[in-house]
């Protein structure tokens, strides 16, 4: 087995709670009494968008909700938004714990879009942790698509056979394991750092 060299890991769904998946759009369309349904299919037609940096938070909030006139504001509702972010502590300590061994490149590789993944970097403090972001905003492209993780594997330069791949979707990590990356399907903390462990990671 190859030594590993890096780790990327997903954010939402490993680190913190999603930032705006369908659990928190259903309880957003609850508090400002929407359409759900149609909430829904007009998130389903900009996410794509949203998601590669194309469409800033206020023009996905037009298209979305404030189409027509509402009886709330736009920043009553990006506040809904950015408290719906939640971190899952074991995991934050565990990736503070690798981070402070200093023995692998350490970054997220995750689907957010630009406002959203800016407030969680912030408000978690992850930059403390990693030293890259890799997230679909910044690349234009989506997991699980091929090229979110070359453009990854080229940025950093980092070997395939060396790298660690951590998501909480078996989909997005079908991908990163074609081109030779090793892959773990998060469940909790104790058994990502048992992973990881077998994988040679001692932290």
């Amino acid at each position: 087995m190859s030594k590993i060299s890096a780790v990327f890991s997903d954010v939402g769904g490993v680190l913190l709670t999603n930032g705006l998946d369908h659990l928190q759009r259903a309880r957003l369309a609850k508090l400002f009494e929407l359409d759900a349904k149609d909430f829904d299919d007009r998130h389903q037609m900009v996410a794509a968008a949203f998601d590669a940096g194309q469409l800033t938070l206020g023009q996905y909030l037009d298209r979305t909700i404030f189409y027509r006139p509402r009886p709330f504001g736009r920043q009553e509702v990006m506040d809904f938004m950015y408290a719906q972010s939640e971190a899952f502590p074991e995991s934050i300590a565990l990736i503070a714990r690798l981070a402070r061994a200093r023995s692998v490149f350490l970054a997220t590789l995750n689907n957010e879009s630009r406002e959203l993944n800016l407030h969680r970097i912030e408000k978690f403090k992850l930059r403390d942790y990693f030293a890259a972001f890799f997230s679909s905003c910044y690349l234009g492209v989506s997991k699980p698509h091929p090229e979110i993780y070359r453009m990854a594997l080229d940025i950093s330069q980092q070997p395939a056979e060396q790298c660690v791949f951590v998501d909480d979707r078996a989909p997005n990590l079908e991908a990163a394991h074609s081109l030779g990356m090793h892959t773990i399907q998060f469940s909790n903390a104790g058994q990502l750092e048992s992973d990881l462990h077998s994988l040679g990671l001692a932290f």
